[in-house]
Order: C-alpha cells, then sequence, then structure tokens
C-alpha cells in the first residue's frame, strides 16, 4: 500500500486541529492547509465532498533529506488529507517510504521510514 489511511469519529474540524496539534510535537508546521472543495467549487466544479490538504514539514528533516538528493524535493513538502468519506471522517498520507523508494538509496529510506513513523504516529493521537 503506498498510503496510511484511519477513520476518525471527530468532525472534519475537530480532526484537522487535532493533527495540527499532534504535528506540532513532532516538530511539524502546517505550511499551507489547503480546502480542495472550496477551490473546485470557486472554479465553478460541482464537487461537494469535504476535502483538505495539509501540507507539512519539519525544517529539519527537509534539510537531512535533500542534503542528500535534491529530487527528494519533488515529494516535499508531505501532504496529509482530512476527508469525508460517506459518513465517515477519514486522515491519511502517501507513505514517505513508498515515494523514497523510487530513488533507490538506502540512507533515505532509513530517513524516511523515521520520517513516516512519526507522521503515522501524529495521525493516530490525532483520531
Amino acid at each position: 500500500m503506498f498510503d496510511y489511511t484511519v477513520e476518525t469519529s471527530k468532525t472534519l474540524e475537530k480532526a484537522i486541529h487535532s493533527l495540527e496539534e499532534s504535528l506540532k510535537s513532532e516538530g511539524f508546521g502546517v505550511l499551507w492547509n489547503f480546502d480542495l472543495t472550496a477551490k473546485l467549487q470557486e472554479k465553478g466544479q460541482d464537487f461537494n465532498t469535504p476535502f483538505t490538504v495539509l501540507e507539512v514539514c519539519n525544517p529539519k528533516e527537509a534539510q537531512r533529506v535533500l542534503s542528500e538528493n535534491l529530487l527528494v524535493g519533488y515529494f516535499l513538502p508531505c501532504k496529509i488529507v482530512v476527508y469525508k468519506d460517506g459518513e465517515e471522517t477519514k486522515i491519511g498520507m502517501p507513505k514517505p517510504t513508498a515515494m523514497i523508494s523510487m530513488l533507490n538509496n538506502h540512507e533515505l529510506q532509513t530517513l524516511a521510514e523515521d520520517i513516516e513513523k512519526r507522521l503515522i504516529s501524529c495521525i493516530d493521537q490525532s483520531i
């Protein structure tokens, strides 16, 4: 699986707030909180599913992986999405290890495993 996705009983707004708090505890900041639903509607598209994309970054980790290989910048910042799927709120992300594996670099894979573990912990704490 390329993703990690969980369900929560929280509302979309409460899930986002909780996620932002857990990310802070791991040194990740939210660079952008993008309401995709609102943007698509603004552009005249009939899309009513609540869907928010959080672009998150830990500057120390970004510097570490970019120093190893600038191509990692293609995967940054990390994305975590919070959305409604029917009546359920879901939180998910593409796994950093799945994306980094395309570069075939053991050092980067090890760094991605650590970052992935920490982001999963943040998601799990927010449900």
